[in-house]
């Protein structure tokens, strides 16, 4: 069994290609977004050592939502860290989100390692193995005690696996909409994020048409969105094609079956907004278990504690299937749970 004594603070090396470093911690964290933020620093509050790893930069899928996004929460509800989120705003912008959560990192000065991609997580209890890729190719050991997972949705997209799909011109992510001035673009989705896309893209010169497969615009569409996007669509000013499957998309078009028949529309971008996933295989490859039953790992709910002994689970991976039950909003308090839990173990068992 590893001892406390045996861990010793340490600095991470800006390791060059392919050297093969050891770093020895207590608690290894997988994924900085906003929740493996939140249980960096609850976990470090405890007096415990912390490196969280991310495959991307900080936050990283809060730098891929749409530039102009602003966020459909108020601000305290993003706060970690019981550090205050100022913003003039009601609502806050991606941009000051994104400022906030560089100020607490820098705050706690938390031991993060970006555009480092966990790829195997080994070992069990106390005697955890974790190896990372950096983006050289470099490989680099890790060793830990604990290893909280939070690794969130947002980088795996729901693909359709439809001929063409990987074409240059079909994205999975909507940043800005001035590139496609003047183009024929195609969303595919009926939620927030297509909406949301549909109407920039709409207001910046772009010719829009709309594809998905529910009978109208999803019903979960924020209420301050829902009307303009039905009503650009009543209009004319957006096409839209529902209860509709895009089955191929060609260099210059795309073939959609609607139930009038299949069409072949001129087009120039994609954008299939179709939703995305957790790394269900990167969580069995670390032998978690899912419930059959919407994929949702195997846990304590009080602890969240995984069916691995030393292995946590946090943020909205702990829903499964079911991302749009776990939000920033309340898997930034994931943290505390686990830290509880992990200061116990400690204190009781002397590990």
């Amino acid at each position: 069994m590893i001892t406390k004594d045996e861990i010793t603070p340490t600095t991470l090396p800006r390791a060059q290609a392919h050297s093969r470093p050891e770093t020895w911690t207590d608690v290894l964290i997988v994924g900085a977004g906003p929740t493996g933020l939140a249980c960096a620093i609850e976990v470090q509050k405890v007096g415990l050592q912390v490196v969280t790893l991310d495959k991307g930069c900080l936050v990283n899928s809060l730098f891929h939502y749409p530039a102009n996004m602003t966020f459909f929460t108020t601000p305290e509800l993003l706060e970690i860290g019981d550090i205050p989120f100022a913003t003039a705003n009601m609502k806050p912008t991606r941009q000051e989100a994104l400022e906030y959560y560089r100020k607490v990192a820098d705050h706690y000065r938390l031991h993060i390692c970006q555009y480092f991609w966990v790829k195997t997580v080994t070992g069990d209890d106390n005697k955890f193995r974790i190896t990372a890729t950096d983006r050289s190719g470099g490989i680099h050991d890790f060793r830990a005690r604990k290893v909280i997972v939070a690794t969130g949705y947002y980088d795996l997209p729901n693909l359709m696996r439809i001929p063409g799909e990987d074409l240059p011109k079909v994205f999975h992510y909507y940043h800005e909409p001035h590139p496609y001035y003047d183009s024929d673009v195609m969303v595919i989705g009926g939620k927030n994020s297509a909406a949301i896309a549909a109407l920039e893209l709409w207001r910046h010169g772009a010719r829009v048409t709309l594809v998905y497969r529910g009978t109208a615009m999803h019903p979960h569409v924020k209420y301050w969105i829902k009307p303009d996007i039905e009503n650009r669509i009543k209009s004319g000013e957006i096409g839209a094609y529902f209860k509709s499957n895009v089955v191929e998309i060609g260099v210059d078009c795309v073939t959609v079956d609607t139930p009038h028949g299949r069409l072949r529309l001129k087009n120039d971008f994609v954008f299939a907004l179709t939703g995305y996933h957790p790394d269900y295989d990167f969580l069995q490859s670390s032998g978690i278990e899912l419930a059959t039953e919407e994929c949702r790992p195997v846990c304590d709910p009080e602890t969240l504690e995984s069916n691995v002994p030393g292995i946590y689970v946090a943020g909205v991976i702990v829903a499964g299937s079911r991302t749009n039950e776990i939000f920033i909003e309340n898997g930034r308090f994931h943290g505390k749970l686990i830290a509880r839990d992990l200061e116990e173990k400690l204190r009781n068992r002397g590990q």
